[in-house]
């Protein structure tokens, strides 16, 4: 959808602000832009509706390059939100909604029809919304109205530069819970600048983070967490972890219910009984049956995080308990269910949908 081609943009007093910037943003996807202030961001979303022009380097939309389109095309079709939400003060919600696509000469009634299901999908009742004055909203409400003004004339780009920044944390949250949902429903292809760390992982499919005008890495939240290239992607996440980073002896079952000593076991008990743990008289590890036969089994060291865990057990197809153990001491077990009650524990559901 969105291709960066080696673009560069140096400015005519010798400032590099893009260095070697070649970025792919897929049809449907929210990428969101991240770093320092002044690492380039803006001014690289900028490009993408010609607000700044490359020094060199090539960009495309839908593999065509961006100069070759008409300027007024480009735009009408690539919604923008800044954090000035600039409605205009002397029209109604509907009439600053309605803008773009009067100017693309829609019929009146798909513009009205556009403007009431927008309103009602970032939760507005288009009644009582339609006719107020940007005055008379909040400041979350002014955010929303111009959210969707930029859906109005449905662009297929949307560009977001720190739509949300000005606004308090509950507000701010509840935007992108909006974002997220409206997403789902819309599937336009979003480049997002944010300042925030949070933020971006919370809404990016892919996270690109930069540092004095260049990409350090682009990767999903999951992946900048899990695995930071270098050590300022890590100091840029910082303490945020990911659920799947949790060592396992924090998941594992301790109430030792599939565990024995190994004085009590007698050969031939626990028929037909699944799988225990034998330990001996110090707690240590001594083996495993199921149903009553000795088994070599795999064992998980306690500080394991549980998302190498899940990779053994995965190739484990065999086995349906682990023991973790702790200096051979068995501290607990743990099993995929053991897995799936602690993922559910950390994930929120919202109208029967995981929200990580």
């Amino acid at each position: 959808m969105i291709e960066f081609e080696n673009v560069n943009k140096i400015y005519q007093d010798g400032t590099t602000a893009i260095k070697n910037f070649s970025l792919k943003v897929e049809n449907g996807e929210i990428v969101t832009l991240i770093g320092p202030s002044g690492c380039g961001k803006t001014t690289s979303m900028k490009m993408i509706n010609r607000l700044i022009k490359p020094t060199s380097g090539t960009i495309y939309i839908n593999n065509k390059n961006i100069n070759e389109y008409n300027i007024h095309e480009l735009r009408w079709n690539i919604g923008y939100v800044l954090q000035e939400i600039a409605l205009f003060p002397h029209l109604t919600v509907e009439e600053n909604i309605s803008l773009v696509p009067e100017m693309k000469k829609w019929k009146r009634s798909d513009i009205r029809k556009r403007t009431e299901e927008l309103l009602e999908m970032v939760g507005l009742d288009s009644v009582t919304f339609l006719k107020r004055m940007p005055r008379e909203l909040s400041g979350g409400q002014q955010q929303r109205v111009g959210v969707i003004r930029a859906l109005a004339a449905d662009p297929d780009i949307i560009l977001m530069d720190e739509p949300f920044s000005a606004l308090d944390p509950i507000s701010r949250e509840q935007l992108q819970k909006d974002i997220r949902k409206l997403q789902k429903e819309i599937q336009k292809t979003i480049v997002f600048v944010t300042h925030d760390m949070d933020e971006a992982m919370a809404l990016g499919d892919k996270v690109c983070l930069m540092k004095d005008g260049e990409i350090v890495q682009i990767d999903t939240p999951q992946e900048l967490i899990l695995n930071p290239g270098n050590q300022f992607v890590k100091d840029f996440i910082g303490e945020r972890k990911s659920p799947w980073q949790t060592a396992i002896d924090v998941i594992a079952d301790q109430s030792k219910s599939n565990v024995i000593s190994k004085k009590s076991y007698t050969e031939g008990a626990y028929s037909n009984s699944g799988m225990y743990i034998i330990c001996n008289e110090n707690n240590t590890y001594a083996g495993a049956i199921n149903n009553g036969i000795k088994v070599d089994i795999t064992t998980l060291p306690n500080d394991l995080p549980l998302y190498k865990a899940t990779e053994i057990i995965q190739q484990t197809k065999e086995q349906s308990l682990f023991p973790v153990l702790k200096d051979q001491a068995v501290v607990g077990v743990i099993s995929n269910k053991d897995i799936v009650m602690y993922l559910r524990s950390k994930t929120k559901i919202e109208n029967g949908v995981m929200q990580s």
